[in-house]
């Protein structure tokens, strides 16, 4: 299939379609303005009360008038525009496709060959974060705003967070066996320049046990691609990857020194040495882990290693595992490896950070298009391949007229074979002007030795968001269904007879827009698509697992400065009674019952309405997927009102443990 790398399909109508968002950009800038000036958030309202001289107040009274006279001279220029504007959408591509080709690290044809589809498996991790980055007015109906600079720093975090090495660290300790849920942390960054692997403040988890999973080099995967594996490492996947590290507290067992030259270091994966942005809505402070390249990175989930006091860890490049800065005391098998939650089948957690070595992204509400050109090009400094701009416009076989693209956003380090997108033909009401639906891709990633592909599905979604309307939701899930074994269906290069593909996973991801607890959703609590597809985080209809916490967070208090913070949003989210206080919970349709009388009456932890689902069946014969990890991500912590959410999946064949 070819991708669309441009929105038309010839210069011409490009350049016609320029000239007429020329005619109507200003009218709609400064129509945004002007909303948005009477729009306040609540960071500005206690800005407003600790200064009675706000200069942003001042500003609005004396531009106002200026904004409304340049508004209504704009209006004819619009007007034409619009109607050069509005035929042109017929001929208008269901999304944009971006690839770095000049990307020097891990690109997609070097992590193809990685796996070959033998061996104990590989692992595949997903994220999905509704990231609110509309136009400026009607993103402060959601309490968040500065919609160009939340974009760059969205972009900045994400690329941060998930281009570190792949470690989770515990600690022994007759003292400390509290959990502090930062994983996927990282202690040494890719080698520098000078080939030397330098320390950088990693995250450590306070529980008990150290453990370290990778490669076994500390590397990233890009450093292999580039350079070549080191001699002596282990393969792709082989039970020796994980290393066990234990630092017991009565042993006196301390790492060494990092340089506190490195301390504003990061895991970089093509990121280059990007300047962290920072947005209006989140200023860094001591105790931030959000921006991990500021000197000022979390001092409660990021420590520096220190010097052992009985030599018995080298940071030198000539130790053994040199890029890890202190000595393994034991090497254990994966499958030997004790979990940290006995009663679960895989890991769970509440993390500070992105998942290190994220291979896909959705991303959800990227509707403003400045926005979404910013973030991909901060994206793509670890994400080879990306999809933007995603929908329709105009009238295009859709009920209503569309003012607003889908808003699906996705990134793959892994290289994109085809993409579906569909819209959904029932929504209404202010739900009605957006291009809402589902985007479908297969993405290759791996081939075996007989030069079979190995491919995977993922399925990107943003379904209806009022609330009364469950029967519109439950229609939008049954066309996803119908759509996806279509677009299965349709791009299958396979027969049972000749099979050239081996299809390793399916996932579908998204807001749904309505959560497992609540009674107003048992509709689509009890949806077909749960049949077949798995939710990690769900028992059964209206019954949460008891670690699974609410994805929405209360816009009403997201700047306040217990949860302003990613390190401190994590910690409140750990607590019942954080939960209670900062998270979203279902509203009651009864009168007089606002969210906090809700509260005080619901149990749960808070309305979890965006999904990572995986299928079990479907896949090819003797082959398996099973989640590995799944984490609630508070990295985007005063840049949105939703917690993004991950999940690793472990691929295999049915035979072979995992």
């Amino acid at each position: 299939m070819v991708l669309y790398t441009a929105p038309f399909p010839n210069s011409c109508l490009s350049a016609l379609h320029a000239v007429s968002w020329a005619l109507i950009f200003p009218c709609y800038w400064l129509a945004d303005r002007l909303v948005a000036s009477f729009i306040p958030t609540t960071y500005e309202k206690r800005q407003r009360a600790d200064d009675p001289c706000y200069l942003q107040l001042l500003c609005t009274v004396l531009f106002t008038p200026v904004y409304l006279a340049l508004l209504v001279a704009s209006l004819p220029f619009a007007f034409v525009g619009f109607l050069l504007w509005s035929p042109l959408q017929s001929a208008r591509r269901p999304y944009v496709y971006s690839r770095l080709e000049d990307k020097g690290l891990a690109g997609g044809a070097a992590l193809l060959s990685e796996w070959k589809g033998t061996g104990p498996g590989k692992s595949f991790c997903f994220a999905t974060a509704n990231v609110c980055l509309l136009p400026d007015s009607l993103a402060r109906l959601n309490n968040v705003f500065n919609t160009q600079a939340r974009a760059k720093e969205i972009g900045q975090r994400i690329r941060n967070g998930a281009s570190r090495p792949q470690i989770k660290i515990y600690i022994d300790s007759p003292t400390n066996t509290s959990i502090s849920a930062a994983s996927f942390s990282s202690l040494v960054s890719p080698q520098g320049s000078d080939g030397v692997a330098k320390a950088v403040p990693g995250s450590i988890k306070r529980t008990a046990s150290v453990e370290y999973k990778g490669d076994g080099s500390g590397r990233h995967p890009s450093d292999e691609a580039a350079n070549g594996p080191a001699s002596g490492e282990p393969a792709e996947g082989s039970l020796e990857d994980a290393c066990i590290v234990r630092i017991g507290g009565e042993e006196g067992g301390r790492p060494p020194e990092a340089d506190d030259s490195a301390a504003g270091g990061q895991a970089r994966n093509g990121a280059g040495g990007a300047p962290q942005g920072q947005t209006p809505n989140h200023s860094q402070r001591d105790g931030d882990s959000g921006s991990l390249g500021s000197p000022s990175a979390s001092r409660e989930s990021l420590v520096k290693v220190r010097a052992a006091a009985d030599g018995g860890g080298s940071g030198e490049p000539g130790a053994t595992n040199s890029k890890f800065p202190y000595k393994a005391s034991g090497v254990k098998k994966a499958a030997a490896r004790k979990r940290r939650h006995p009663d679960e089948a895989f890991d769970h957690e509440v993390s500070a950070f992105f998942p290190a070595n994220l291979d896909f992204l959705c991303l959800q509400e990227v509707f403003d298009k400045r926005a979404a050109a910013k973030l991909k090009d901060q994206l793509h400094g670890y994400f080879e391949y990306i999809l933007y701009d995603v929908g329709v416009y105009g009238c295009q076989g859709c009920c209503s007229f569309k003012f607003l693209n889908s808003g699906l956003f996705f990134a793959s380090r892994y290289p994109i074979m085809d993409v579906a997108y569909h819209c959904y033909p029932n929504g209404r009401r202010s739900d009605g002007l957006a291009s809402k639906g589902a985007l479908f891709l297969k993405v290759q990633v791996g081939s075996t030795p007989q030069d079979q592909r190995i491919v995977g599905y993922i399925s990107c979604t943003h379904l209806h968001a009022l609330p009364e309307d469950s029967a519109i939701r439950c229609e939008q899930l049954d066309l996803l269904q119908d759509w996806l074994a279509d677009f299965r269906k349709s791009t299958s290069s396979s027969s049972t007879a000749n099979p050239e593909e081996l299809v390793v996973f399916d996932v579908i991801c998204g807001d749904f827009n309505f959560d497992n607890c609540s009674s107003d959703d048992k509709l689509e609590q009890q949806h077909s698509l749960f049949t077949h597809y798995k939710d990690p985080c769900r028992l059964g209809p209206g019954e949460e697992k008891s670690w699974a916490i609410g994805t929405m967070l209360d816009t009403d208090n997201l700047y306040d400065e217990e949860v302003c913070t990613p390190d401190n949003l994590q910690k409140v989210l750990e607590s019942e009674e954080g939960r209670r206080e900062y998270l979203a919970f279902p509203t009651s349709k009864s009168p007089g019952a606002g969210q906090k009388g809700r509260k005080d009456l619901l149990k749960g932890n808070g309305r979890r309405i965006d999904y990572m689902l995986y299928a079990e069946e479907g896949l090819c014969p003797d082959w398996k997927a099973e989640v590995e990890e799944f984490s609630f991500i508070t990295q985007l912590s005063g840049l949105t009102d939703h917690l993004p959410v991950a999940m690793r999946l472990m691929v295999s064949a049915g035979e072979e443990e995992a």
